[in-house]
């Protein structure tokens, strides 16, 4: 007996996270509301992410339609379901724009919802979208709703918070990786050994910090040292400083909470190898705040970015007041400032570039889709050495969450893998009072 397929509904919070949503839904049937193809209309034009995937979404409709009809069901491709646009958004029965408020588009998608549920009543119509409230009101309606799980990773935990402490080492091997720096692994680490990792050995009060170099089957010491003026302050920063620098590492995620020194870490370790590399750039994404675009705020387009950057800017600046304005170093910054060697700008400013012999840091890493962790990685060309840095706790973009944003999902997928680390920092440095909010409020 042939299986009943699904209908899914899509709201356009999903085309916008994944603009291949449309092919990840197997052998199932695709419904889109018409509210949502005005909203990607309105979304079309701008540099932002959004409106990047909004033209991806409106390029492979208009392929995959060619001179079909919308308002018929349309094959996606072989293997998939059909795909058709929900004209009406007008109900018989419940209508949401009756019982909440009309005009707006999130009950317009509820009703296209109802609609199809009363065009094939035999079938199970679910709507997809990464709009939580949406996804309450539906259900309220008697609309099943679902967030879209491709992409989501749920191994989080193990995946995210490494344990990277290894207590009763013999005291023999502690002390062969303090005199000789190095040791032969021979099963010390047991079920925690992965690739690139960073351990903390112990036995009583002896200790030692070592990282795993699998392609040797050694044990090495790492060290606190500084890197442009700025000394690590605990073992994890130490680690931190190790994969940043280590130039058989080309991708380095390093993950934790405010004012643990993330970016502060990346951006030194970049300076202190600017001669091995042809430019440093320091990208986040801006997410406005209070989901307003940068466009509301005053001035030209350098004042309106100015504000998302200035963090960044902060930075560099500590960096600099590590070396007085005569010393070689502070001049050698202001060098590469003038000269463009290290630049610091949003993200969707170098969208489309192909990256050689750069040194790529990206901040705030979690407000990113998995899709634009990908997009941003594949561009990597010889010599390149790519950064994420952020935290999974802090998200600022409405559609995203601890499982579905990007830092997360590429932590999961590439982790254990020879040209990838993973360091999470575990203790903050800023200041006591910052460690205090960070732990009870």
């Amino acid at each position: 007996m042939k299986k009943k397929t699904k209908i899914f509904v899509l709201d356009t919070s999903v085309l916008i996270h994944d603009h291949h949503a449309i092919t990840h839904f197997k052998e199932h049937d695709l419904a889109i509301p018409i509210t949502v193809l005005e909203e990607l209309d309105k979304f079309k034009l701008g540099n932002d992410t959004k409106n990047f995937s909004a033209r991806e979404v409106i390029r492979f409709i208009d392929k995959l339609v060619g001179n079909k009809n919308l308002q018929e069901w349309i094959e996606i491709n072989k293997g998939l379901g059909k795909f058709k646009v929900v004209m009406d958004t007008d109900p018989k029965t419940l209508n949401a724009e009756k019982i909440y408020a009309a005009g707006k588009n999130d009950h317009k998608i509820i009703n296209a919802a109802l609609l199809v549920q009363e065009e094939f009543p035999g079938r199970t119509v679910i709507l997809v979208t990464k709009d939580i409230n949406l996804r309450i009101k539906a259900k309220a309606l008697g609309v099943p709703a679902e967030d879209y799980e491709t992409g989501k990773v749920y191994e989080i935990k193990e995946k995210l918070e490494p344990n990277n402490i290894v207590d009763g080492v013999d005291s023999e091997v502690i002390r062969e990786i303090f005199t000789r720096g190095v040791t032969e692994e021979q099963g010390i680490l047991g079920d925690r050994k992965k690739t690139n990792g960073y351990y903390i050995l112990k036995n009583g009060k002896s200790s030692s910090l070592a990282f795993y170099n699998e392609s040797e089957g050694t044990l090495e010491r790492i060290e606190k040292e500084f890197v442009y003026g700025i000394k690590p302050k605990n073992a994890e920063q130490a680690f931190a400083l190790h994969a940043l620098l280590n130039p058989n590492i080309k991708l380095v995620a390093v993950q934790g909470v405010a004012g643990t020194g993330k970016t502060l870490l990346a951006l030194a370790a970049a300076l202190e190898q600017e001669k091995k590399f042809n430019q440093i750039i320091l990208a986040r994404p801006i997410v406005p705040l209070s989901n307003k675009e940068i466009g509301f705020l005053p001035g030209d387009a350098n004042d309106k970015i100015s504000p998302y950057m200035e963090p960044l800017w902060d930075n560099l600046k500590f960096i600099k007041s590590q070396y007085g304005e005569n010393e070689k170093k502070h001049k050698a910054i202001n060098e590469m400032e003038l000269n463009k060697k290290i630049i610091i700008t949003p993200l969707a400013f170098i969208r489309g570039r192909s990256f050689s012999n750069i040194m790529f840091i990206i901040d705030e890493a979690q407000n990113l889709t998995p899709h634009e962790i990908k997009t941003i990685i594949t561009r990597a060309g010889e010599n390149t050495k790519i950064i994420f840095t952020g935290d999974v706790q802090q998200i600022d973009t409405p559609y995203l969450d601890e499982y579905s944003n990007g830092l997360a999902y590429l932590i999961q997928k590439i982790n254990g893998k020879s040209l990838f680390a993973h360091v999470k920092l575990e203790k903050g440095e800023r200041s006591e009072l910052a460690n205090l909010a960070n732990e009870l409020l």
